[in-house]
């Protein structure tokens, strides 16, 4: 697979503690807007085992369900989820996935031959996983291998946001959401990239920092 050299295309970043975290950015990065690289949201939480932690980073926002049965991964981008154990917020260990022939493969976590905005892709057969993608309408088929688990397909856009009412208090016609209020992604989806890993496989930290990149082949 000729997949070795990717450049940067969009970054977010949250740290990690001991809780449930997430970030989102929703179709304002121009770069990135109406692309297959554009990440709408990013978690990082504790798996259904107390020993794993799971990576979820979600691409092409607002999909609608006719959309979304086409929608499909670019084998020209790379998602990769960077983990800082050391605090100097620069990546020790990233976990990368890319995508071909209808599959996604994940490599790591691996410590990186190349930091920051430029990166090789890390193949290792024995640390990762690879998995069919799943269509669009049908049950998650999760690939695993040595205790690391992949998922990559669509499904329904997690984030919630009333931007009606956000509106009407940037525009100072109210101080408040309401209670439920009106979720503006309900209906919507977007490609979701979930891999879970033994936290064994990042190092004894007791607190990481980690963000999320997607990277666009450059040869």
């Amino acid at each position: 697979m000729n997949f070795k050299k990717i450049t940067y295309s969009l970054l977010s970043l949250v740290l990690i503690g001991s809780i449930i975290v997430f970030a989102a950015d929703h179709i304002d990065a121009p770069a990135v807007t109406d692309t297959k690289a554009d990440i709408t949201d990013f978690y990082a939480f504790q798996g259904s085992s107390t020993s794993n932690l799971v990576f979820v980073a979600n691409v092409q926002g607002l999909l609608s369900p006719s959309a979304t049965a086409n929608a499909e991964f670019s084998e020209n981008t790379m998602i990769q989820f960077n983990i800082d154990n050391t605090g100097d917020n620069v990546e020790d260990l990233v976990i990368q996935v890319i995508f071909a022939d209808g599959k996604a493969y994940a490599y790591g976590p691996v410590a990186p031959s190349e930091k920051g905005l430029t990166s090789g892709v890390e193949f290792n057969a024995n640390l990762g996983a690879e998995v069919e993608i799943t269509p669009y309408g049908q049950s998650a088929i999760v690939g695993t291998n040595n205790g690391i688990k992949l998922f990559a397909g669509p499904r329904d856009d997690p984030f919630f946001m009333d931007f009606a009412q956000y509106g009407e208090i940037i525009a100072g016609n109210a101080t408040s959401f309401n209670d439920p209020g009106s979720d503006t992604f309900a209906g919507t989806n977007v490609l979701s990239v979930v891999v879970e890993v033994p936290k064994t496989t990042l190092g004894n930290a007791e607190t990481i920092n980690t963000w999320v990149q997607s990277k666009n082949r450059v040869n």
